[in-house]
């Protein structure tokens, strides 16, 4: 049993680091040299790694925080994006939370994390776009403009409105 979990650890790496390796040569703008940030992105492949070793899924959900906000921190220093968008990036990290709850739910199978998983993402959704209409354009670089965020703003608002009037499965029908 360890065999085989080790051998899984060390194929899912790999993949890891091929994905990486490949993107740098399609995007060969990506290419880094290495930076501060780096060290943060480290640390969360580390928490992953060490997670698939211990067979915790819930680890996850650290890797992807802390490797969400060093992506954050590294295209803030490479210049992509400004410092000052931290204004609105904050907004981001429920998101990367949120995405490591649906990944251990997944690996777990339970469905009450991939919920929970997919609540957090919308709730950072739901931030950003608003975060980021407010100081997007006064503090940097923002992907969304006037017309796609207002479309976005009512379509996450119609998501929570339908879902306030459907029956909640673990509540009896109740909300």
């Amino acid at each position: 049993m360890e065999h085989r979990r080790n051998n899984i650890s060390a194929g899912i790496v790999l993949i890891v680091l091929g994905v990486v390796f490949l993107l740098f040569q399609i995007f060969p703008y990506l290419r880094v040299t290495f930076t501060w940030p780096m060290i943060i992105l480290l640390v969360a492949l580390g928490l992953l790694v060490i997670g698939l070793l211990t067979l915790t899924p819930e680890m996850v959900i650290p890797a992807s925080i802390v490797g969400g906000i060093g992506s954050i921190l590294y295209l803030q220093n490479s210049g992509i994006l400004t410092w000052a968008s931290w204004a609105y990036l904050w907004t981001l990290i429920p998101g990367f939370a949120g995405i490591g709850t649906l990944i251990a739910g997944l690996l777990r199978r339970q469905r009450k994390m991939i919920v929970e998983g997919l609540n957090t993402l919308l709730t950072s959704a739901i931030l950003f776009a608003i975060f980021g209409a407010i100081f997007g354009n006064m503090f940097g670089f923002f992907p969304l403009n006037g017309v796609t965020l207002a479309l976005l703003l009512i379509g996450l608002g119609v998501i929570l409105f339908i879902r306030a009037l459907l029956p909640s499965p673990h509540h009896g029908g109740e909300r």
